[in-house]
């Protein structure tokens, strides 16, 4: 059979399920209201009927929610593939960040590097990490973020710090400020609030401070109990999601207790969950390093594979407002971008 004419049948009858649940259910709701509503009793419905039609309507409801998520993103959808701009002296690419402009911030392991790049994969800027004041004293960004006031921020695992560098400054490049002691931060992110956000990796702690102007730390907040922490990313409702070695994935309310953890919540199962982030519907995206799978776990239905091939080690992700994913694949030394989205739900230039 012709693709083109399945794939029109397919639709058509995909439509036609979906205009007939519609038209059932309300001619149901107005006959079912008055009914309900104006006289006592049920009728001759029992206790059992409506509790299987809830049933049913729930299961509906998740497949429906199904459907729509499936027609809304596509898999395994490589549009790019940018190596490394650090090249193969050093280690893969591991960490990644991308600005709400398109910008991508990338690290390297083993490189005192951060490279900025445009959307096209361009190197737009390189920063070497290095004590500006101590010439020969360089640190090994494991991941990057930005601060709210666009400032480029790194968590240094092997000297067990923190590090933002400070473009307005009397030295023409710009100096890296040291903010505080961490045992072992691993990944960075920065909540919705503006807090920065650290996994301790060794402690098994989440770490979360404020910045003032002066680059003093306030407001420091624990979460403790974790196994592994790795990467950490903002969450829709103010709090964060922090992936944890070969464990789960787990979403913190903003007053720092937990909400659920998706291998709970959506009966999944990781293999070794790295790099997560969250797009601008609020779905949660997950790179697995064991399965070389990128999964979307959406606010409701179930989650989505979105890459299934053609990863080596992915590590780091993240997602840009144009629908387009960013995968940190440190086996390949190489960024892949996938698109994801269908179409693209959200647009700086026009955002109608």
């Amino acid at each position: 059979m012709d693709y083109t004419l399945e794939t029109s049948q397919q639709k058509e009858k995909l439509l036609k399920t979906i205009y007939t649940l519609q038209l059932k259910s309300i001619s149901t709701l107005q006959t079912a209201s008055p009914l309900l509503r104006g006289q006592r009793g049920m009728g001759m419905v029992t206790q059992q009927q409506v509790h299987e039609l809830a049933g049913k309507a729930k299961n509906l409801c998740g497949d429906l929610d199904n459907i729509k998520n499936l027609l809304h993103y596509c898999q395994d959808d490589l549009v790019q593939q940018i190596p490394n701009p650090t090249g193969n002296r050093y280690g893969g690419v591991s960490g990644i960040h991308c600005s709400l402009d398109g910008s991508i911030y990338v690290t390297a392991e083993s490189a005192p590097w951060v490279h900025v790049l445009n959307s096209r994969g361009q190197t737009l800027q390189s920063l070497p990490c290095q004590q500006t004041r101590k010439e020969s004293s360089t640190f090994l960004p494991e991941d990057v973020t930005l601060t709210r006031r666009g400032m480029v921020a790194v968590a240094d695992m092997m000297n067990g710090a923190i590090w933002v560098f400070n473009p307005h400054t009397t030295l023409p490049r710009g100096e890296w400020i040291k903010i505080r002691k961490v045992g072992s931060p691993r990944g960075i992110g920065v909540d919705s609030t503006g807090k920065i956000l650290v996994a301790d990796y060794a402690q098994g702690q989440v770490h979360s401070f404020a910045l003032d102007h002066a680059f003093r730390i306030l407001n420091i907040h624990s979460v403790s109990d974790l196994q592994g922490p790795r990467y950490v990313s903002p969450a829709p409702n103010g709090g964060f999601v922090v992936s944890e070695e070969c464990g789960d994935v787990k979403v913190f309310m903003s007053s720092h207790k937990l909400l659920c953890s998706l291998s709970s919540k959506y009966g999944h199962q990781f293999g070794n969950p790295a790099g997560v982030c969250v797009d601008v519907d609020g779905s949660i995206l997950v790179a697995d390093e064991q399965r070389r799978t990128v999964h979307l776990f959406p606010e409701n239905g179930a989650p989505i594979c979105l890459v299934s091939t053609g990863l080596r080690r992915p590590t780091g992700v993240a997602c840009s407002s144009f629908g387009h994913l960013f995968v940190a694949d440190t086996g390949e030394n190489c960024v892949k971008v996938f698109k994801y989205h269908v179409k693209a739900p959200y647009s700086p230039i026009n955002p109608a």
